[in-house]
């Protein structure tokens, strides 16, 4: 049988408001590392439905996107235990809105604001180069509308499809 092979879809929330921008840290296994709200697609739901989600878990607050400001294939390799895993990131812009009273997700240990220097002098504490490049690119302009995304609705009804098979079994 052969192996497929598949990267990781993650999406990323670029929020900035007075000259900082909105970040994250988190435990990994590589230790407490800086991110951008960021996290894995999930069945059923599309790109902008997982930004929102993702940002909403990590800090509490809404998020409304309103560009994709890039598209980024990379590779990780952990320095702890070897894992080695493709991520293919969806960086989003966007307006950040109502925070609201609940737990950050697992793992999560706080959010925080940070300016463009500590983030330029925090660089070894980054989960991945991307962190970085998604600023720079967000400062450089970069922004594609959200019109360029599409999502079948078959991708949506993944979720409720995947439950249907689970519980044939």
């Amino acid at each position: 049988m052969s192996t497929i092979w598949k990267p990781s879809v993650t999406v990323a929330a670029i929020i900035e408001r007075d000259q900082q921008f909105l970040m994250i840290e988190e435990e990994t296994v590589d230790g407490v590392r800086i991110n951008q709200p960021a996290g894995h697609l999930d069945p059923g739901e599309s790109l902008e439905q997982a930004v929102v989600r993702e940002t909403l878990e990590e800090t509490s607050f809404d998020f409304t996107p309103t560009a994709l400001t890039g598209t980024y294939l990379s590779r990780f390799i952990s320095s702890t235990n070897g894992v080695d895993v493709t991520y293919l990131r969806f960086a989003f812009c966007g307006e950040l809105g109502q925070q609201h009273q609940r737990p950050l997700d697992d793992g999560i240990l706080r959010w925080l604001w940070m300016s463009y220097e500590e983030l330029k002098a925090s660089q070894a504490r980054h989960r991945s180069p991307l962190v970085m490049q998604c600023v720079d690119d967000y400062l450089a302009g970069q922004r594609a509308p959200l019109s360029v995304l599409k999502t079948h609705p078959s991708a949506l009804a993944s979720a409720s499809i995947n439950s249907s098979q689970q519980e044939k079994k």
